[in-house]
């Protein structure tokens, strides 16, 4: 990251690049520094949107992985149905979103738990079925029922991809937060970044870019901390 800066900055001064095709990596910074209270107010609305809505969306794609999981002939009309959707960007839904839930948070946080939603329940759904069946068939003469095999058996197997599954969802949490801000809100980092380029402020632009691309990386290693610390037998 540092060799990416320091080449940046050499190719703005080389090319004397005006700021509206490329600004420079100390005039971003100086714009994070003289505008740092507006920018940290954006990112935590926006961060508070993603963060709820990864939650809120992990919890229900692992619910409704174990539901399809218990239930065989559901799962072979709702899987398809899922995967139609998720065929879809989630993108595309942020306009019937925005009407339904207002240009508040709601409509940012209902916009991430669809995205990471689908990204978690794929992910649970493998790992819920990949194990072995004669274990499987082994627990069941035992005696073993279904909830007794998800509970010792098939839970513990999701778990590596399934919080490999959410790792990734962090990133895209982000991606979804502010774009859906882009299209319609009053706060928030895709908001700023929006009112900066009606503004012909690129300058702006780039530091609203900085400073989500930081929230990114820190939502990214708290999960990833969390997976290694609690995911040990991966």
């Amino acid at each position: 990251m540092i060799g990416v800066a320091v080449l940046w900055e050499a190719c703005t001064r080389a090319f004397d690049l005006p700021p509206y095709v490329l600004p420079s990596v100390t005039q971003i910074l100086a714009a994070i520094a003289t505008q740092h209270e507006a920018l940290l107010k954006a990112a935590r609305l926006t961060i508070m949107e993603a963060v709820c809505g990864f939650l809120l969306g992990a919890c229900a794609g692992i619910v409704f992985a174990v539901v399809l999981t218990m239930l065989p002939r559901a799962r072979q009309v709702l899987l398809p149905l899922a995967t139609a959707l998720n065929s879809v960007p989630v993108v595309a839904y942020a306009p019937l979103i925005l009407l339904w839930f207002g240009v508040g948070p709601e409509s940012k946080i209902v916009m991430v738990a669809l995205a990471v939603g689908f990204t978690v329940f794929l992910h649970a759904l493998a790992g819920l079925d990949r194990v072995d069946p004669r274990v499987v068939d082994l627990m069941r003469s035992f005696g073993a029922d279904r909830a007794a095999i998800l509970w010792r058996l098939r839970l513990p197997a999701a778990i590596p991809l399934t919080a490999a599954g959410m790792r990734v969802s962090t990133v895209r949490a982000m991606i979804v937060a502010i774009v859906t801000e882009m299209l319609g809100a009053t706060g928030g980092l895709g908001w700023t970044i929006f009112q900066a380029v009606l503004q012909i402020d690129f300058v702006q632009v780039w530091s609203a870019i900085f400073v989500a691309s930081g929230a990114s990386l820190l939502l990214f290693g708290i999960v990833n901390l969390l997976e290694r610390r609690y995911v040990f037998w991966k």
